[in-house]
């Protein structure tokens, strides 16, 4: 009986332990987006899919960044970080510290800082650096 059992579980072991492993490695360490506009054109084609890693080290100007803003994903690129000062409306304004300034690639087509009432991403509302486009 105890054999029969044993022969079973070993036969299912491998496909549950690498859907557990799978999932763990999607919620928590990558994320698999797809990018529906083309405010980062040409850097990242509309419809085109992204791969970012929600364990970083450090972020700054450059890096192409998934964040949370008014509840939807966006991917941006890292235009000022914390103490960094940039031009808003012709009034230069300071990013504040564990906050970032962000802009699309593609100017003419982007709904990025320049345009939301509060312009800063805060740490809490990152959640990947994109490390395969």
């Amino acid at each position: 009986m105890m054999r029969k059992l044993w022969k079973m579980l070993k036969k299912w072991m491998v496909p549950l332990i690498t859907m557990f492993v799978t999932f763990i490695l999607l919620k928590c360490v990558f994320l698999i987006g797809y990018v529906p506009t083309e405010s980062m054109e040409p850097t990242l084609e509309r419809g085109s899919y992204i791969i970012g890693c929600r364990i970083y080290s450090s972020l700054e100007v450059g890096d192409i960044i998934i964040f949370r803003h008014d509840g939807k994903l966006f991917v941006k690129r890292i235009a000022a970080v914390g103490g960094d000062t940039v031009e808003k409306n012709d009034v230069s304004i300071t990013v504040p510290e564990g906050c970032y300034y962000v802009l699309g690639d593609n100017a003419d087509n982007s709904y990025d800082s320049r345009y939301w009432e509060e312009p800063f991403v805060g740490e809490g509302d990152m959640v990947a650096k994109v490390a395969l486009h």
